[in-house]
């Protein structure tokens, strides 16, 4: 990946366990959702899908989330704990995304639907009909967007810039 592009990966938390008693923010993954997630980051690394830096929600699904991604990955992706993604919409998600270190091409953002979904329709301009679609009908637990973008740096992605490289949702890594 050349100095003038970025990739951005969207990843939404694995499916959450919904415990009594416990408040949404500290909701763990539940099995199917430890799978999945261990599934993902299984898939990233297999497909070089490998980010130089990571924000993450602060809530404990999605924390769980990146850990177990991060297991399968071939090198230790540093991660940053943002508040500001928990439970957000696309305006505040973007505006976490637009202060990501310039240094950095390469990043995923770990948070929740629905702003993880509208963020990702927002930002794709252009994409193989196949995968469009299927994003634009679901973004179910677990499900990754990556979309490249020909900018300098984070601060300039916005609307429909974006090109979906590929989606991919943890049914699709069992097929």
């Amino acid at each position: 990946m050349s100095g003038s592009n970025r990739r951005l990966f969207l990843l939404r938390h694995a499916e959450a366990a919904r415990p009594p008693a416990i408040h949404d923010h500290e909701r763990p993954l539940s099995a199917v959702g430890q799978t999945d997630a261990a599934s993902m980051g299984i898939y990233m690394a297999r497909a070089g899908l490998v980010p130089d830096f990571a924000l993450v929600s602060t809530s404990a699904r999605t924390r769980e989330t990146w850990a177990l991604v991060q297991k399968s990955l071939p090198e230790v992706v540093p991660a940053v704990f943002e508040s500001r993604i928990y439970e957000s919409g696309p305006d505040d998600i973007l505006t976490v995304i637009r202060s990501a270190p310039a240094m950095e091409e390469k990043l995923i953002v770990v948070g929740h639907n629905p702003g993880m979904h509208r963020l990702a329709l927002y930002l794709v301009g252009s994409a193989q009909r196949n995968a469009y679609a299927r994003l634009h009908a679901d973004y179910p637990p677990g499900s990754l967007a990556v979309i490249d973008f020909d900018v300098d740096s984070w601060s300039a992605i916005g609307e429909q810039q974006g090109v979906l490289e590929r989606y991919a949702t943890p049914a699709s890594q069992s097929e």
